[in-house]
C-alpha cells in the first residue's frame, strides 16, 4: 500500500486539502484580512476532499474504485477554485492591489497531484491486466 507512488500522491494531496487549508488567506490592501474559509462551505469542501483523498488510500485492492474516487475529488476540487475565483472576482474593491495567500492555489496543487494518482493506477491497471493476459 505504501510503497505505491499514488499512494504518496494522495496523502500530499490530503494534507493539501485538510491541513493546508486551514491557513488559506487572503490580504486585501490596506490590511484588513479577509479569511476564505470564513464560510462553513467552504471548509466542507477541503474536508470532503481530504476524506475522499484517504478513502482511497485504503482502497488499494479495489484500483476501479481509487479511479473513480480520484476523479470525483478533481471535480470537488475545480468546484473548490471556481467557488475561489468567484469570491475573488466579487470582492468589493481593487482585485489588482490585493495579494493572494497560498489559499487560492491549494485545489490547483491537488488537482496535479490527484491527476498524477489517477495515472499512476491506471499504469498499476493496465500492467496487472497484461500479466493477466500471459496466465
Amino acid at each position: 500500500m505504501l510503497q505505491r507512488i499514488q499512494t504518496l500522491y494522495l496523502l500530499t494531496a490530503a494534507i493539501c486539502s485538510g491541513v493546508l487549508s486551514s491557513t488559506t488567506y487572503l490580504i486585501v490592501s490596506g490590511g484588513v484580512v479577509i479569511g476564505i474559509i470564513d464560510s462553513l462551505a467552504y471548509l466542507l469542501l477541503f474536508l470532503g476532499s481530504a476524506l475522499l483523498s484517504v478513502i482511497s488510500i485504503f482502497l488499494y485492492k479495489s484500483r476501479q474504485t481509487q479511479f473513480v474516487l480520484g476523479r470525483l475529488n478533481i471535480i470537488l476540487n475545480f468546484i473548490l477554485l471556481g467557488l475561489f475565483v468567484y469570491r475573488l472576482l466579487s470582492l468589493p474593491g481593487e482585485p489588482a492591489n490585493s495579494e493572494k495567500g497560498i489559499g487560492l492555489l491549494l485545489p490547483v496543487f491537488s488537482i496535479v497531484l490527484l491527476a498524477l494518482a489517477n495515472k499512476a493506477i491506471k499504469k498499476d491497471e493496465s500492467l496487472v491486466k497484461s500479466v493477466d493476459r500471459l496466465r
